[in-house]
C-alpha cells in the first residue's frame, strides 16, 4: 500500500506531466501554422512521450493500491517568437521536470518507500535523455541561425522522428 504523502506527489506529478504533453502540443500547433510540419511531428512525438510518462504513473498508482488524481491544468503558451525560443523553452521545462523528479526521488529516500524509489529510476534516466534531445535541436537550430535553408533541411530532418515506446523491460 502507497503512503498518502508519495500517493499525492505522484498525482501532482501525472497532472504535471500532462501539462507538459500539452505544452508540447501547442508548440506543435504553431510550428504547424507556419508550415513547420517537421518540427510539429517533432513536438507531437515528444507530446507522444509525456503521455506515456502520465500514463506510467496512473499505473504505478494503481499498482500500489493508490488512485490517480487528475486536477485542472493551466493552459500552455501558444505563442513563442521562433523555434530557437520554443525549444529554449521546452529544454527550460524540461529542466523544471528534473527538478521535480529529483524531489521525489527524496521524497522516496525520505518515507522509506523503496519501490516508488526504485520506480523513479527510470524517469532519473529518461530526463538526461529529454533534457538532451532538446537541447541537440537548439544546437542545431543556432547553427543554421543565418543559413538559408537550414531550417528546411532541420524541419525535413525533425519530421523522421517517431515514437517508439520503451521495451517492456526499459519501461519499468
Amino acid at each position: 500500500m502507497i503512503g498518502k504523502k508519495i500517493e499525492d506527489a505522484l498525482n501532482d506529478q501525472m497532472n504535471f506531466e500532462m501539462f507538459s504533453a500539452n505544452i508540447y502540443l501547442a508548440m506543435a500547433a504553431q510550428f504547424d501554422a507556419m508550415n513547420l510540419t517537421g518540427l510539429a511531428n517533432w513536438m507531437k512525438v515528444q507530446y507522444q512521450e509525456e503521455i506515456f510518462h502520465m500514463m506510467k504513473f496512473y499505473d504505478f498508482l494503481n499498482e500500489r493500491g493508490g488512485r490517480a488524481v487528475f486536477n485542472a491544468l493551466d493552459a500552455p503558451p501558444t505563442e513563442w517568437d521562433s523555434p530557437l525560443a520554443a525549444f529554449e523553452h521546452a529544454l527550460k521545462h524540461e529542466r523544471i521536470v528534473t527538478g521535480r523528479i529529483n524531489d521525489l526521488v527524496t521524497l522516496a529516500a525520505d518515507e522509506k518507500d523503496h519501490a516508488t524509489a526504485n520506480f523513479l529510476q527510470w524517469f532519473v534516466a529518461e530526463q538526461v535523455e529529454e533534457e538532451s534531445n532538446v537541447d541537440a535541436v537548439i544546437q542545431q537550430l543556432k547553427l543554421s541561425s543565418g543559413a538559408p535553408g537550414a531550417l528546411f533541411m532541420l524541419d525535413r530532418e525533425l519530421g523522421q522522428r517517431v515514437f517508439t515506446p520503451p521495451a517492456q523491460g526499459d519501461a519499468q
